[in-house]
């Protein structure tokens, strides 16, 4: 069934509370999602401080600390580390690039599950709530967010199979639904060169978005070419450093929602938990059509 929420904050004044409109979003979708839960935050200067590029991994297998330390000596700038168990999330004054590529040098077993200028992926297996509190991030600030809440269908409850898939540089998509033809999608993809994480069939949307926009391709377009090649039942939230979008396949049987003001456009599976957002009852909301690309840049 799963659960997605997602917000774009236009209003800076609004920029302290992301993590905890965000926290309140994911709470009412709980019953949607109990197994696991994702979330990924754009702009919180503590988990992403500003000029420095941030690395989120996942069962490193090693201390943050001693991990921060190590990849300190090794690229010779200061890394942070921050404890999130089972996410480790690191930040360094170096290419988010560089950064990943020295992490199998200390810690070989690591995951990467998000990288970028300012982008914070945490994931973990419980009850979404829990983990957002574990987390920390009813505190966390910044100017965009995306949450799911996952009911395992494809592929087994980990903390490696849950939402969002963030594969490329400030890239993260969450999915409600199944594709039909993952299979011979993710087949095309590993002949091109693309390696994958999981069994998931959401990495392979998300590693086909990014091969298309890697390719220099638009998000509306990519999202289109999707469309054109996925079967299946879907509702997506794509975002990345300067755009939040929405799509649904042709028949939109997955339920979604949207509610827009001059402050803030918020999406989720379902209206209660946008209810609380300020300002709600002044927004434009409405259901998006099927097959449509709904796109909002950061202004």
């Amino acid at each position: 069934m799963c659960g997605i929420v997602g917000l774009h904050l236009r209003d800076e004044t609004l920029y302290p509370r992301l993590g905890a409109l965000l926290t309140g979003m994911l709470d009412q979708m709980c019953d949607r999602g109990p197994d696991s839960a994702g979330m990924a935050v754009y702009g919180d200067p503590i988990w992403s401080p500003p000029g420095e590029s941030t690395v989120s991994l996942l069962d490193a297998g090693v201390p943050a600390a001693e991990l921060a330390a190590g990849l300190g000596d090794l690229l010779g700038v200061t890394v942070t580390g921050i404890d999130l168990a089972p996410t480790t999330v690191l930040h360094a004054p170096i290419d988010a690039a560089e950064l990943a590529a020295a992490v199998p040098g200390i810690a070989p077993a690591a995951r990467v599950i998000g990288f970028g200028a300012d982008l914070t992926v945490v994931k973990g297996i419980g009850n979404p709530t829990e983990l957002a509190h574990r987390f920390g991030l009813p505190r966390a600030a910044g100017r965009q967010g995306v949450a799911h809440t996952r009911m395992a269908t494809e592929s087994a409850v980990t903390a490696a199979g849950s939402h969002p898939f963030s594969v490329g540089p400030d890239q993260c998509l969450v999915h409600n639904g199944s594709f039909s033809n993952h299979r011979s999608v993710q087949h095309e993809l590993q002949r091109a060169g693309v390696v994958f994480d999981s069994d998931n069939d959401t990495e392979v949307g998300a590693r086909f978005i990014a091969d298309r926009l890697a390719q220099g391709v638009d998000l509306e377009k990519a999202l289109r070419l999707l469309m054109e090649r996925f079967d299946g039942f879907y509702t997506l939230l794509v975002a990345n450093s300067e755009s939040f979008a929405v799509v649904r396949d042709p028949i939109a049987c997955k339920p979604a929602v949207v509610a827009e003001t001059d402050r803030w456009v918020a999406m989720a599976s379902e209206y209660r938990a946008l209810a609380d957002l300020p300002g709600v009852a002044d927004a434009h909301i409405f259901e998006p059509e099927p097959e449509e690309v709904y796109l909002w840049h950061r202004q």
